[in-house]
């Protein structure tokens, strides 16, 4: 065998390994970005705590930027090819209850990184085209799943629910963010009833934990952190859609940080996806950048030492929690692509029913 002809083979095993749940490392990537634009923005807080945050030197956030922009390509080309070249992979993916939420997981990626963008404004109609763009596979996912959920048997909501159920509640969100900041806030107010209406019924449904409720394999549990990722966004959502941090947003930050004490005081629970590296670890990342930009929201609104101090350390976790995944990675890249596919969404029975708790 030459060597053109082992490297096409080689690139075709990639290729079948790969899966839109590496889109959590463009997820982290891009919602860091926003996260340091977030902080070093212009604002009316004068708190000492926040005016660190504004001695962060911008080239720094340009090269994050870059960075979580470069990945999101490379990501999205590869994915690109695999629908070309194994477009059977992708559609047994679209039909596996974990697999298919992630399909939201590069459009979120891109809508998020448009509102971080340092070159363009948020008023002007390269935003506005590129959040067409960007939104239109989100409500046609939307169509699709939110139906099935209604009205198709097996997809019932009460039988494939599951923690990565909440990404396409975020991906509406995350476009109700995006178009409250253009000014169209009807158009956000109508991605946000439909990511909060759908949310609510989730969230029960994943609390009770109904018998028939699909389940995920130890390695997936870095998922549960979705959990914050949700009521964080809402409440950013809301302050983008309403102008202010006010009592609603207040109260969905809260519950996104009750539901961060009770998942870091059970420890166990993720115990053994901690065993080797993989990229479902990259699953912590968002959440906690998410519920990091909802308190710097909360600190300019309240301007006390104790909303700075909570600012403070949720935004250094977060930038500790994505450095230490990104030095992960880099040492562990050969195998970022397991043969053994310890994280692939399609590894896993159709009949498994385990419990993941």
């Amino acid at each position: 065998m030459d060597t053109k002809e082992a490297q096409k083979i080689h690139f075709s095993s990639i290729l079948t390994r790969f899966h839109a749940g590496y889109f959590r490392i463009s997820l982290s990537l891009c919602s860091q970005a926003l996260l340091w634009k977030t902080l070093s923005e212009p604002s009316d807080d004068i708190h000492k705590i926040r005016n660190i945050f504004r001695m962060l030197p911008s080239t720094a956030f340009i090269l994050l930027w870059s960075l979580a922009l470069f990945a999101l390509i490379s990501l999205s080309l590869l994915y690109l090819l695999r629908v070309f070249f194994h477009f059977d992979m992708v559609k047994r993916e679209f039909l596996h209850h974990v697999g298919v939420n992630y399909l939201y997981a590069p459009w979120i990626s891109w809508l998020v990184l448009l509102q971080a963008t340092p070159f363009f404004k948020h008023e002007g109609v390269c935003f506005l085209v590129l959040w067409w763009i960007f939104i239109v596979p989100i409500l046609a996912l939307d169509i699709k799943i939110y139906g099935q959920w209604i009205t198709k048997g097996k997809r019932f909501l009460s039988g494939v629910a599951n923690p990565t159920s909440q990404l396409s509640v975020i991906g509406n969100l995350v476009g109700a963010r995006a178009a409250a900041e253009m000014g169209w806030n009807e158009s956000a107010l109508l991605l946000f009833a439909i990511g909060m209406s759908h949310y609510l019924v989730l969230f029960v449904t994943l609390y009770q934990r109904l018998p028939g409720c699909s389940s995920i394999p130890a390695m997936l549990r870095p998922v549960f952190f979705l959990f914050l990722a949700a009521p964080s966004m809402a409440s950013l959502a809301w302050d983008s859609i309403y102008g202010k941090f006010d009592s609603s947003s207040k109260m969905l930050f809260f519950l996104s940080m009750f539901l961060f004490l009770s998942l870091v005081s059970r420890p166990a629970l993720f115990k053994r996806s901690m065993r080797k590296f993989n990229v479902s670890w990259w699953a912590y990342s968002f959440p906690l950048t998410v519920m990091a930009m909802a308190s710097t929201k909360y600190a300019q609104e309240m301007k006390n030492t104790a909303s700075h101090i909570l600012m403070l350390f949720l935004s250094a976790l977060s930038v500790i929690v994505s450095l230490v995944l990104l030095i992960f990675t880099a040492l562990n890249s050969n195998s970022l692509l397991p043969c053994d596919a310890d994280d692939s969404m399609h590894c896993i029975s159709k009949n498994q029913r385990s419990p993941i708790v």
